[in-house]
């Protein structure tokens, strides 16, 4: 690092003498090199954050993705897996509010390295959940303080996203945003798929030795470590100058008020309703697929990783004909994707089939994610970015909540019924239905914010070269792979 900073050092330096030499004024010139050292900077701390985000992916990876089977290993029923998805769903969000209403007081690298920091620290009590599982000790609580405990885990991450997000929209520019994040999230997804395959063969090891209890507390043991390691590289973040004002500030009723005036407003409205949709099914196919088919966690983790397989390949691939034709074509396209990924799984219960619909929800959730997050850049000012995020995560935290508890209810009450299919595969189809309406009374009024090219699918499919194979032709017309 120290390498790369006398290299940014000497450049600015040459560039100062240049300046001097055609006699530039000393005023304009001063100028000049403050773009300059402002933009090496920027560049830099875009180099850092794929770094920072890799270690929270590895926290993701290890802690994250093994929270319901943890919770199953502590004889959560469903309807608390479903309050725990509900209550870490809703609750962060919430305080979304008071993390934008920081940014008044103190800077973002500040608020960013202060919440992180915390969240860090929860993976602690919540392993030493496990040791009092073990004693047999208020076994019978201890899915209520798992709940409390991730639920205070996801609100420390969710106090530090609006500065999080306002100070990458500052530093990331526009024109790029989609490759940029695109290539950031193929990154960091590649770091989560691994740390989550190496946790799964660790877990059935354990599990072998009849001490998975212990698998998991090493898991959030190096997940708190992840996490700090993560904190560290956010201390070497350059931070654009940026001052948060009331008079930029609007209250959530004014928000909700804009379903009909505001595209942003209908946007939130759609993906909240597409979240409430899918948590439905959401928390429940961990279940399904560990209580009532029986699978291992390496099994289960196969399944689980060909969606982080297929999102990692798309990933890229979205970001460029994002960039080019719009967030909304591709939130079109995802979304009918994402619609019938449960439903396939009323099919067969087959390991190496249902590999299947998790490689096509995979593929719909990456150019869901990030067009949604980019959207979300395109619509609002620098001074809003905080507040309207904070409004936005708190109609998805509603729609997670009420979708969760609704299908952790739902399974609670079906066994009161004579069924001759799966009572999973029930809320599935549900689950598949919502997100289809959704999809078709939502998007429809939602308009393309930016100016982009119009995409037509009948021109990219004759520019397909099937000999190829068919994603050559997808990134043809999407733009991956041109030389700029």
């Amino acid at each position: 690092m120290k390498k790369g900073a006398t290299q940014q050092q000497e450049n600015q330096e040459k560039l100062a003498e240049v300046l001097r030499k055609v006699e530039v004024p000393e005023k304009k010139r001063k100028l000049v090199l403050k773009r300059v050292k402002e933009k090496l900077e920027k560049e830099k701390t875009m180099k850092l954050s794929i770094k920072e985000g890799s270690y929270a992916s590895i926290m993701n990876g290890l802690g994250n993705s093994y929270i319901i089977p943890f919770a199953l290993a502590l004889n959560a029923n469903n309807l608390q897996i479903g309050l725990l998805r509900s209550f870490s769903g809703l609750l962060p969000p919430i305080s979304q509010l008071y993390g934008s209403k920081l940014m008044e007081k103190f800077s973002r690298k500040r608020i960013i390295l202060t919440y992180i920091s915390l969240q860090a620290l929860t993976w602690l009590p919540i392993l030493f959940l496990s040791l009092l599982f073990w004693r047999n000790l208020f076994t019978a609580y201890l899915p209520y303080i798992l709940i409390a405990f991730y639920t205070l885990y996801a609100i420390f991450g969710a106090i530090s996203t609006p500065a999080w997000f306002s100070l990458m929209g500052d530093v990331v520019p526009d024109n790029i945003r989609g490759r940029y994040f695109g290539r950031r999230n193929k990154i960091t997804g590649t770091v989560a798929l691994i740390s989550t395959l190496i946790a799964a063969f660790l877990l059935d090891f354990s599990k072998t030795k009849g001490l998975v209890l212990i698998g998991f507390s090493i898991l959030f043991l190096l997940a708190s470590i992840a996490r700090f390691i993560s904190a560290s590289y956010f201390k070497k973040h350059h931070e654009p100058k940026f001052k948060a004002e009331k008079k930029y500030y609007f209250s959530f009723l004014q928000f909700i008020k804009g379903i009909r005036k505001f595209n942003f407003t209908k946007f939130s409205f759609f993906v909240a309703s597409m979240h409430l949709s899918v948590m439905v099914a959401g928390p429940f196919f961990t279940v399904y697929m560990l209580s009532e088919l029986g699978f291992s966690y390496v099994t289960f983790m196969a399944i689980s990783l060909s969606s982080s397989l297929a999102s990692l390949i798309m990933m890229p691939i979205w970001g460029k004909f994002s960039d080019k034709y719009g967030r909304k074509e591709v939130l079109i396209i995802s979304s009918i994707l994402i619609s019938l990924m449960p439903a396939l799984w009323f099919f067969s219960s087959s390991p190496y089939y249902l590999i299947l619909p998790m490689a096509l929800g995979g593929i719909g959730w990456a150019g869901f994610n990030l067009s949604s997050f980019n959207f979300i850049y395109d619509s609002t000012s620098p001074q809003r970015r905080g507040i309207c995020l904070a409004y936005y995560n708190i109609l998805i935290g509603i729609g997670i909540f009420i979708g969760s508890a609704l299908g952790g209810l739902i399974l609670q009450k079906l066994p009161l019924l004579t069924l001759t299919i799966s009572r999973y595969l029930i809320v599935f189809l549900l689950s598949s239905f919502l997100r289809a309406v959704t999809t078709m009374t939502f998007l429809p009024n939602i308009k393309e914010v930016r100016k982009v090219q119009k995409f037509r699918p009948i021109v990219a499919l004759k520019k397909t070269r099937f000999v190829d194979g068919f994603i050559h032709g997808i990134e043809h017309e999407s733009g991956v792979g041109k030389v700029k």
